[in-house]
């Protein structure tokens, strides 16, 4: 008996964002693994380097961009690059996002705001479109948005940041519906609580951490490679029926 390849993505190409650590690190690397060409990207570029030569150390195929999504240019320069270098897109991760503020709703910052928002909502809707249109050219495509359970459920002083994320779960809708059309399928993924920089102020303060590990069935923190065999799922074959669809890795807390 032979092993199934449906979870195989020879000859792909993959763009990462917010790739230079945690769970987009973890998914760039899982990507690579399974033979897609990765664009490792975040906003500066030697983070991006580093994870880029740790993929080609170990046989796999990748390429550093640095690209802020909160800046239109940069969305704008890096599709252009990835159009003259590879010609083609067949997965995009929407991963980059900004949490600037940890704070009752009602001290929400204008600027905090307005960053939250760019990075996001803005950010991800036009990686898309761009994502979107370079797929369309080329038979369809795979685009996943790591949306968040505050999305579902918003976090305590989280409140921007979750209104965001419950945003883009409606813009995976929206995506999935207006594009199936043209091959293209939009998914999310809903992580739980996980041990990556982003999610520190929550992990390393101990009370906290105990309090919402009270409302997770595994009672523990998800490790950010835990994340990236959904994305694997959702970016092969395997899903190739599955679109509009928000996928919880909770350990069991929105059930």
């Amino acid at each position: 008996m032979s092993k199934t390849t449906l979870f195989d993505l020879d000859g792909k190409i993959a763009f990462v964002s917010g790739a230079s650590r945690g769970i987009g690190e973890a998914i760039a690397k899982l990507l690579a693994q399974q033979g897609a060409h990765v664009i490792v990207s975040s906003r500066k570029i030697e983070g991006c380097q580093a994870v880029a030569d740790a993929i080609v150390a170990e046989g796999g195929k990748a390429t550093p961009v640095a690209c802020h999504i909160g800046e239109m240019e940069q969305i704008q320069a890096v599709f252009a690059q990835i159009r003259e270098q590879f010609g083609r897109l067949d997965i995009l991760v929407n991963n980059a996002a900004t949490n600037p503020q940890f704070c009752h709703v009602l001290d929400t910052d204008v600027s905090a705001f307005q960053k939250t928002v760019d990075v996001n909502i803005r950010g991800y809707f036009y990686m898309s479109i761009e994502a979107g249109k370079l797929m369309r050219e080329h038979g369809g495509g795979s685009i996943i948005n790591v949306a968040s359970i505050n999305g579902v459920t918003p976090g305590n002083f989280q409140g921007i940041y979750s209104i965001t994320k419950g945003a883009v779960i409606n813009m995976t809708k929206a995506f999935a519906k207006e594009c199936a059309q043209f091959g293209i399928r939009c998914n999310a993924l809903l992580p739980g609580l996980t041990d990556t920089k982003f999610a520190s102020a929550l992990v390393k303060n101990d009370s906290i951490l105990q309090m919402a590990l009270q409302h997770i069935p595994l009672n523990r923190v998800a490790q950010p490679s835990e994340m990236a065999g959904a994305v694997l799922y959702l970016a092969s074959d395997a899903s190739s029926y599955t679109t509009g669809v928000s996928l919880n890795v909770d350990g069991g807390y929105l059930a």
